[in-house]
């Protein structure tokens, strides 16, 4: 057999095509990753100013002016509501403008991400010093002294999310060639299910009282991480139903490669390019993200939206899955004319 031949009967035409696939996922990988975080810097930072009225107006005109755009000011009443937007997670920072001395107050949430926490500072810092006065910053939503520049949520999220795909696969590949039938596709629902509730609680464990990396309600976590991970899994069990073994690239497109750098993890979505603050919060890395911090440091508050993002990612998976395998037909269940790639499922 010549060596032509030999490399024909070696890489198929579809093998050759999910190389050509693969090599694909490695170049956005790295276009994704390097693009969102090379060069990470405050962009329209949501903002609040308290100060007097007869200078409230001008600050928050000169604070919008700073070059670059860092932030995206309002005027707030005073520094209780300040503190509660913060809080409520409607804005990022405030300025408490002292309406007697010369020395202000900065508010920051460095369980939001400490690098947004520190560019913060650096700039009203600097900003302060053109006006001839000094600042002191408090820290109203602090991350614990075991999270590390606030990232152990991300982290966190990160690895409810690699189980979630794993699962799938797992779980799709099991069967051969066999394509999901309808009570097959039911039983993988389940499984995938049971899962995602022991992923859930594992992973809450571990991070809170193994770790003690993250203060705030375990059952939160716990339920926070049920859902992530069955999103994630039922999300690929859907895109193999449709494509076979191309979803397994599918779902590390759409989860590792565009959710995780737009997650907002290493760093804070204003600090990130534009494209990817706008679709971090659609996918489920960023709204786990998000959620996992508003537990543990910001008493809960704003993650209904993040959760239905969440929920939905889960239910059009479950429905994808359950419907394509309800489509079957009789030769692709019984393997003679199954669709590419359908020899993982």
């Amino acid at each position: 057999m010549t060596f032509a031949a030999e490399v024909k009967n070696a890489v198929t035409p579809r093998a050759a095509l999910l190389v050509i696939g693969v090599l694909g996922l490695q170049l956005l990988f790295i276009a994704s990753y390097v693009g969102a975080l090379h060069h990470p810097k405050p962009t329209d930072v949501p903002f609040g100013v308290v100060a007097p009225r007869q200078v409230s107006a001008r600050l928050v005109a000169d604070l919008k002016a700073l070059p670059g755009g860092p932030l995206d000011p309002r005027e707030v009443t005073d520094a209780a509501e300040a503190r509660a937007q913060i809080l409520d997670r409607e804005i990022d920072g405030a300025l408490i403008v002292s309406p007697r001395g010369t020395t202000d107050t900065l508010l920051v949430a460095s369980g939001g991400g400490a690098s947004l926490s520190t560019a913060l500072t650096k700039i009203i810092t600097e900003a302060e010093l053109g006006r001839q006065r000094t600042v002191r910053t408090v820290d109203v939503a602090p991350a614990s002294p075991q999270d590390f520049n606030g990232i152990s949520s991300f982290y966190l999220v990160v690895g409810w999310c690699v189980g979630g795909y794993l699962c799938a696969s797992i779980l799709a590949i099991s069967a051969g060639s066999k394509p999901a039938n309808r009570r097959r596709a039911v039983i993988r629902t389940g499984v995938m299910a049971l899962y995602s509730i022991l992923g859930g609680i594992g992973g809450a464990i571990i991070i809170g009282p193994v770790l003690g990396a993250l203060p705030g309600s375990f059952w939160g976590l716990s339920g926070l991480g049920a859902l992530t991970v069955f999103a994630v899994g039922m999300i690929t069990l859907a895109l193999q139903a449709l494509t076979g073994i191309v979803g397994i690239g599918l779902a590390v497109l759409v989860v590792v490669i565009a959710g995780n750098p737009s997650a907002g993890g290493a760093y804070s979505l204003p600090m990130i390019p534009d494209f990817w603050r706008a679709i971090g919060p659609a996918l489920p890395p960023g709204a786990g993200t998000w959620v996992a911090r508003s537990i543990a440091y910001f008493r809960g508050n704003a993650v209904t939206g993040p959760l239905l993002v969440l929920s939905a990612w889960a239910v059009v998976g479950t429905v994808i899955t359950l419907l394509t395998a309800m489509r079957r037909t009789p030769e692709e269940l019984s393997g003679e004319r199954p669709p590419f790639g359908s020899t993982v499922d």
